[in-house]
């Protein structure tokens, strides 16, 4: 008995002395939407942390809510907030709270339709509420509005020619002014043709001439038939007239883009023939062509076979293949499907190392693209490690490739995790490299302003970019663009200067009489000692 209560007052003692904990966590770690524990925080423009799936439904939407500060949410930017995450994790670990879960999509979906609803009552209105995935099906048959070409004021028409290995299928890639903004310019993949492009291309004469008065578009059964012959040269036939038909027609696109059709079309992708493969595949690059198309080739499980194509050695059909891929990941509802089938490094491959052009150029869009998505960007720069290839391709491609690699580099410098990877490779010096040109040596002054644009990105809230821009004499490089760049590169590279001069934008008014200096110095000269590539100016690196 005195045993036992020597064990009970002990314990009672062990209790007394343990460190006190809460289970109660502190505000800023609960997501103002959900009321939830946060997984994902992301910074919003206004400065408030969310959830991120809050956020993506809460734009879904069109949906602003009221915050507890008396303000609105502003959604314009989303900036992943990694240290707070750090820190949640590491309170839940301490006291003993279980870690929070990705949350579901539906009941949130369900929570801001309600707050909206409410929110209308209050108002004394209604509201028509829409789905995203109902607005999808509204939008795709309602009469199209005359489309908004503001953006993209210097491209120019698309080619009425087949492809020259000296011209660009992008005519003018401009940056646009926020590093978050999409890049506008052509939708058109460079494999494709208004004329026939290839000797696989030859319909036999017995069979009907698209190019005649007479001939008409066959209906999607009579291609499913040929396309299920057991006859080679009926499903090459077959092919053929299909990519004819859907080269320049938009309704025959439309009308013979069904999904018995592209099940059918489909099986000919891995065909042991060559030809029948190229046309089939071809074909389907005309199909997508069309933005209503886009969606519904994703969805007939094709992408896993092209994906598979584009890691082929038949050059043809791997060019088609880079060209599908790009005019797909042109919707943005696509993109994050095809990064998880596994694109992004067969895609980063041929744009290091195929022999076409036209492979590397599609390429190349197809990955900037797909980088607009935020966990395709984290692939490419965590698990690919693209950024030092990437780089070395601005100093051993012409100018049309490195051209199109800067636009993937431009977004990844938008990350918080593109840009570090992008100072620790030495980036600012091999851009200011380009920079060193004259004016009419390059071909495009496009290529001249995404690389300003790519510098621009990266001064955003970098002590360390100061110091490397410092290193690569960048001031004066970047005077020469101010002074004869055109009206883009010269804004940015006059905000760039700003920055260089240690203050902030004037327009803001912040950050006046910060001694930048001694912040660099007192960063351990981190900003001065980053890591290069294996492959800085001069060097090679394998990939």
């Amino acid at each position: 008995m005195g045993g036992n209560g020597k064990f009970l007052k002990l314990k009672f003692s062990f209790h007394r002395n343990s460190p006190s904990r809460s289970s109660t966590p502190p505000p800023e770690y609960i997501c103002p939407i959900c009321n939830s524990l946060i997984s994902d925080p992301v910074i919003i423009g206004s400065g408030h942390t969310f959830d991120r799936l809050c956020v993506e439904i809460c734009e879904a939407y069109n949906f602003t809510p009221n915050l507890p500060d008396g303000t609105r949410a502003d959604f314009s930017t989303k900036i992943s907030n990694l240290a707070l995450r750090s820190t949640i994790l590491n309170w839940c670990s301490k006291n003993y709270v279980a870690l929070p879960e990705k949350k579901d999509k539906v009941a949130i979906e369900r929570l801001v339709i309600e707050m909206l609803e409410n929110e209308e009552r209050e108002n004394g209105g209604t509201r028509n509420l829409i789905r995203p995935s109902e607005r999808f099906l509204i939008d795709a048959v309602k009469e199209k509005p005359d489309p908004d070409v503001s953006h993209a004021v210097t491209e120019l028409a698309h080619r009425v020619k087949p492809f020259d290995s000296s011209t660009s299928s992008e005519e003018s890639v401009i940056a646009a002014a926020s590093p978050l903004t999409p890049l506008p310019f052509t939708t058109r993949p460079a494999c494709w043709s208004p004329f026939q492009s290839s000797s696989s291309e030859i319909v036999s004469d017995d069979a009907m001439n698209p190019n005649s008065d007479n001939f008409v578009i066959s209906e999607d059964d009579e291609f499913i038939a040929k396309f299920k012959s057991s006859d080679p040269y009926d499903q090459e036939q077959a092919a053929i007239l299909l990519r004819k038909a859907t080269r320049t027609d938009e309704s025959a696109r439309i009308s013979l883009c069904t999904p018995r059709l592209l099940t059918a079309l489909g099986s000919l992708l891995v065909s042991s023939y060559e030809k029948v493969q190229i046309n089939a595949i071809a074909a389907l690059v005309n199909l997508s062509l069309e933005k209503s198309n886009k969606i519904k080739i994703v969805r007939a499980g094709i992408v896993p076979t092209v994906i598979n194509l584009l890691k082929g050695r038949l050059p043809e059909t791997q060019e088609h293949a880079a060209g599908l891929i790009f005019s797909l990941s042109l919707e943005e509802k696509n993109r994050t499907a095809i990064g998880v089938l596994g694109a992004l490094s067969p895609l980063l491959h041929c744009l290091l190392r195929s022999e076409s052009e036209r492979t590397r150029s599609d390429a190349a869009l197809a990955l900037y693209h797909l980088s607009l998505d935020h966990s395709n960007r984290s692939k490419l720069v965590k698990q690919l490690n693209a950024v030092p290839p990437l780089l070395m391709v601005l100093r051993q491609e012409k100018e049309s490739i490195s051209g199109r690699v800067l636009l993937v580099l431009y977004q990844l410098a938008a990350s918080s995790e593109g840009k570090a990877a992008m100072l620790d490779g030495n980036a600012v010096e091999h851009l200011i490299w380009i920079l060193r040109k004259e004016k009419d040596e390059f071909e495009s002054e496009s290529t001249r302003e995404n690389c300003v644009a790519a510098l621009y990105a990266l001064s955003h809230g970098s002590m360390r970019f100061k110091a490397l821009a410092k290193e690569a004499r960048a001031v004066e490089v970047l005077k020469k663009v101010e002074e004869n760049g055109s009206e883009r590169a010269k804004e940015k590279a006059r905000r760039i200067l700003v920055t260089l001069k240690g203050r902030r934008e004037s327009e803001d008014g912040l950050g006046e009489g910060i001694d930048w200096e001694a912040l660099l110095e007192s960063d351990g000269g981190l900003a001065r000692t980053g890591n290069r590539v294996a492959g800085g100016p001069g060097k090679t690196t394998e990939f």
